[in-house]
């Protein structure tokens, strides 16, 4: 082949020197040959000290786990319930620790709470009902779930982006909004998945795709529609290259085959209804724009992303999310405020790794091109800026900053009536609670919603006047109440505090 068709890694001397024969011949050749410029190669980045690629991580990591489990024992020891959440996984957690099926009386009779949402992955939670019996350890678990996501993501960040912007990144990431709506509003199953999230969304970065799948594969136990985003990271695997397609076109059927069983064969079989609850939620895909709310959800998602995320294809695992979310009928999902952003933080740090690619090859990631030019550094310093950004602008906010208010950690008033009124309760009886001390009462007793479809009548009621249960309307007497409610006959065993228990007679 002429000199000039040779391609320049061809036109480097072998590793192994150089041959004086072969070297006369080419330097003849090359007297006669036209002059060719070769490529420059990105100059070599030496690799961050081990010591700062494990420490950043791990201390962003101790930082957030303290953060959201200070929180969430703030929150439980100010009686703090944004809803019966808390109270329905303590349940099923006992259920679990008990080792009994996940009967849940908060949600009614006999329900089986897998037949609700599709989460058998949270039976690996029960040996923390055996240490610490009480949803204040559900809380904490959470917090040391979300911690942990933080660890592979910000030393990917630092080993692509250097120690400055990867650990700003990195605190971006576990202090992003997702994650601080999730913790303010106590614990779900989807703190399962963010960890795993982060872990599989690493390893492919680093082009491990084999241990990406492995760490996504458990996701489709964690939620049913979770199923979905494996299916779309089993796709993006699939398009990074030939040698990849068998292996994610098996984790796109995985993800796809378990959404359908879970959501049309197994929730229907467990539920108590025989049907799948959450399909009366969904809309008309015409309404996913509108309201203009869930625009405001998708600015800050991109925003998170530093905007340039949008090029990797990695942010496309928004979208089985976002589609069930935007199309259903309850407010709750539209907006940035409540967990179900969790799951969307470990994919919006990592687009925007992915976008910014390694300095240390030069290369990013552009939709489908994995060799794209590496963006300027003053791009990539504005899009960390970006994602940094909405976490700053957001902190007011942002219930975290609660950890370090003093007075937030002063005792509430109806602290001590609360506990008085649990006390007052038999211990393991059947009793009907508000949403107030839910969570609380479970350990001690066989619990249900006061205002559940339950047909079981409980030994005693405990009503709290000031829960929003009530809608500011609660009754003038809760032994009459409950008297009418159930055919029993109650008296009041215990009224201060806002909170009252009435046990049959």
């Amino acid at each position: 082949m002429p000199w000039s068709a040779r391609s320049c890694s061809e036109s480097r001397a072998p590793r192994g020197g150089i041959d004086v024969r072969s070297a006369a011949t080419t330097l003849s050749s090359v007297s006669q040959a036209p002059e060719i410029s070769c490529p420059a190669r990105p100059a070599p980045v030496p690799a961050e000290p081990t010591r700062l690629r494990l420490l950043v991580p791990a201390l962003l990591a101790l930082a957030g786990t303290l953060a959201y489990g200070l929180l969430g024992s703030q929150q439980f020891r100010n009686l703090v319930a944004p809803s019966w959440d808390l109270g329905i996984f303590t349940q099923l957690l006992r259920a679990y620790g008990e080792l009994r099926a996940p009967i849940v009386p908060i949600k009614g009779d006999a329900v089986n709470l897998l037949g609700d949402h599709f989460h058998p992955q949270l039976a690996l939670l029960a040996p923390v009902w055996w240490i610490w019996p009480s949803g204040e350890a559900l809380l904490w678990t959470q917090a040391l779930l979300f911690g942990i996501s933080a660890i592979p993501l910000t030393r990917l960040a630092i080993d692509r982006l250097g120690a400055g912007l990867g650990t700003v990144a990195g605190a971006a990431y576990v202090f992003s909004f997702g994650l601080q709506s999730a913790a303010a509003v106590q614990f779900h199953e989807i703190a399962l998945a963010v960890p795993l999230l982060a872990f599989s969304l690493t390893a492919l970065l680093r082009e491990k795709v084999l241990a990406a799948a492995l760490w996504a594969a458990p996701l489709v136990l964690v939620k049913e529609d979770l199923g979905l985003t494996v299916a779309a990271l089993g796709l993006v695997i699939a398009l990074r290259g030939r040698e990849h397609r068998p292996l994610g076109a098996l984790l796109a059927s995985w993800g796809a085959a378990w959404f359908v069983l879970a959501t049309f064969v197994i929730l229907p079989a467990l539920n108590t209804a025989g049907q799948y609850d959450y399909t009366d939620n969904l809309g008309s895909p015409l309404e996913v724009v509108w309201p203009p709310v869930k625009w405001l959800t998708v600015l800050m998602l991109l925003a998170l992303a530093g905007g340039i995320g949008a090029r990797s294809p990695l942010i496309w695992l928004m979208v089985p999310t976002l589609a069930w979310r935007f199309t259903g009928t309850v407010e709750f999902y539209w907006d940035w405020y409540w967990h179900y952003n969790a799951v969307l933080m470990p994919i919006a740090l990592a687009a925007l790794l992915d976008a910014l690619g390694d300095r240390r090859t030069g290369r990013a990631t552009a939709w489908l091109r994995r060799d794209a030019p590496l963006p300027p550094r003053p791009v990539r310093t504005a899009a960390v800026t970006l994602c940094a950004a909405v976490t700053l602008v957001l902190g007011p906010q942002m219930p975290v900053l609660d950890v370090l208010r003093p007075q937030q950690w002063e005792p509430t008033w109806r602290a001590e009536p609360a506990q008085a009124a649990l006390e007052a309760v038999p211990d393991d009886a059947v009793l009907a609670a508000d949403i107030t001390l839910l969570a609380q009462a479970v350990p001690d007793h066989d619990v249900q919603w006061l205002h559940g479809p339950n047909d079981r009548v409980p030994d005693c009621v405990l009503g709290d006047w000031y829960a929003f249960s009530w809608n500011s309307m609660p009754p003038d007497d809760l032994a009459v109440w409950a008297q009418q409610r159930w055919g029993a006959e109650y008296r009041a065993v215990f009224d201060e505090g806002g909170f009252t228990v009435a046990c049959r007679a």
